[in-house]
């Protein structure tokens, strides 16, 4: 598939663009907070913060989030095949879709999360000619398609758990649902809007009223192979696959028996029925990269609402690409990076989800090791503030900090609450931060406030997914770092401060620790994810 412009699409001028807070690290997040309105709206809300609006493909604009049936929301997103590991293009995208998972169950919403795993039946055209992906798998590996969809999935969800993503309610494999398929097939048969030709069943598109409305695709102008590759005996260009026959002559790892013959399911196919069994005919949103707009969301919906004469989806909402260092991720590239690879190179893994918080979702994002870096350091400080609030004892009262808690609160609130604005939530975060260690640093914050504050923040975790929890655990040093401080201890105590000074550089270069002199002795931080140090 050829990429082309898809009209009234555009990257978000309303909030922070990702380039911008990834040049200066938190310095730029702090830089941005200038340019930003904090104002809170007064409708209902949380904490007095505006109603959940996000951005729905289909209107090309914001909504509101006003969900079919009272409180309760059917959220369906497009999940992995499972022919290779997930590249961290592809997390980006499962990470805005468990924000907006968590968003919306933060503001009461009662969501059943519905994720497809595509283990048969997507092409390496993303349309309808070339080998299917699991087979080119298995192949690469000397195993079976089964095999490989086995190994592929375990290794997805392990990543998703180590990016502190929600596990859907529902996780439908393809390989699950083949009679659902068979049996959508078989009603859109029924109703006209197939045919038959040498390689399988295809969906007429010039029978689908409203064709390409997702993506306003013009087909009049469509030029042949502009969007899919041409095959002659289709009747229209833009027409798909519903049910693939096998080749003559060869048997496949993964094929069923059909009314129409030995085969598999086409792509767009599976997540129609899938979405439909565990939603219904017409569900909330469904997810998935902008990639997915032009062929397969265009294409389910109309297969869709063709079968059930319904609308298919109230809310369409897609997350831009990721590129790294200002390139698409590709393997002939030697750019494309897994999580696993990132956390060969001692990076947290929750660093990257950091540094994708750092973005808007419908914004670009690009990916440097240095912006990782910088990512991790904010990250860090974060865990650090929490662990200040908890270790707090003295200090005056101050009604401020109650007045600073809700502020932030409601602040946060009114930016994930609008388009899941994380840019703009990370700055009242920030700005909370700097304040309330400035109070504290000046003796005007009592303990009944830190806890208060604390109470806050790791709230507000339940959003961003940073799992700050952990910063309250007793963290353990790296072998080594130990016996290290002690040494500068005793150098300090005799006055060998060149010699201390080693140490504390030593202690920052190679085990991403610093120290901080304190009248209640030596504290320590870490500054950097430690050699070889992974999720805790």
């Amino acid at each position: 598939m050829s990429m082309r412009k898809l009209r009234g699409l555009r990257a978000p001028s309303d909030v922070l663009e990702g380039s911008a807070t990834l040049k200066g690290g938190t310095a730029a997040i702090w830089k941005a907070s200038l340019r930003m309105n904090n104002k809170v709206g007064k409708r209902a809300g949380p904490f007095g913060a505006k109603p959940v609006r996000i951005f729905n493909t289909m209107s090309r604009r914001k909504e509101a989030v006003k969900p079919l049936k009272d409180r309760r929301i059917g959220l369906y997103t497009c999940g992995l095949t499972v022919y290779d590991y997930a590249h961290i293009g592809n997390l980006r995208t499962y990470f805005f879709e468990d924000l907006l998972r968590r968003v919306l169950e933060y503001n009461g919403y009662r969501v059943k999360h519905v994720m497809n795993i595509t283990d048969v039946g997507h092409l390496t055209s993303d349309a309808d000619v070339g080998e299917d992906k699991m087979e080119v798998g298995a192949r690469r590996e000397r195993k079976t398609a089964w095999e490989i969809a086995d190994f592929y999935s375990k290794k997805f969800f392990e990543d998703i758990e180590a990016l502190n993503i929600l596990k859907p309610h529902v996780v439908a494999k393809a390989t699950d649902h083949i009679g659902e398929m068979i049996d959508l097939i078989r009603k859109l048969e029924r109703k006209g809007y197939t045919y038959r030709i040498d390689d399988g069943v295809y969906f007429d598109t010039s029978k689908a009223k409203g064709y390409g409305k997702l993506a306003r695709l013009k087909l009049e102008t469509l030029m042949p192979g502009a969007r899919v590759e041409v095959n002659p005996q289709k009747r229209n260009p833009h027409d798909f696959a519903l049910w693939k026959f096998s080749p003559k002559g060869a048997k496949r790892d993964m094929e069923w028996d059909s009314p129409w013959g030995v085969g598999f399911p086409g792509w767009h196919i599976e997540c129609s029925a899938m979405s439909m069994k565990y939603l219904g005919e017409s569900f909330d949103i469904h997810c998935g990269g902008v990639d997915h707009i032009p062929v397969h969301h265009t294409n389910e919906i109309a297969q869709s609402e063709a079968a059930t004469g319904k609308r298919f989806v109230k809310y369409w909402v897609h997350g831009a690409h990721l590129v790294v260092e200002g390139k698409r991720m590709a393997k002939s590239l030697g750019n494309y990076l897994t999580l696993k690879d990132l956390i060969d190179r001692g990076h947290d893994p929750l660093s990257l989800r950091f540094f994708f918080l750092q973005a808007h979702y419908r914004s670009q994002l690009n990916f440097t090791f240095p912006a990782l870096d910088a990512a991790q350091k904010a990250l860090n400080s974060v865990y650090e503030f929490v662990r200040r609030l908890a270790a707090h004892k003295g200090g005056r009262k101050n009604l401020a900090v109650g007045r600073l808690t809700e502020g932030l609160r409601a602040k946060f609130l009114g930016a994930v609450n609008d388009d899941l604005n994380t840019p703009k939530a990370l700055v009242c975060l920030f700005d909370y931060m700097k304040r309330l260690n400035r109070l504290r640093d000046e003796g005007k914050m009592r303990r009944s406030d830190a806890k208060s504050a604390l109470k806050a923040v790791l709230g507000l975790d339940r959003v961003l997914g940073l799992n700050l929890e952990r910063a309250l655990k007793e963290e353990r040093l790296p072998e080594g770092a130990e016996e290290l401080i002690k040494e500068r201890e005793e150098a300090r105590r005799r006055k060998e401060y060149a010699k201390a000074d080693a140490i504390r550089e030593r202690l920052r270069s190679e085990f991403g620790i610093a120290l901080e002199d304190t009248q209640e002795g030596v504290r320590w931080k870490r500054i950097g994810a430690a050699p070889g140090s992974g999720p805790s």
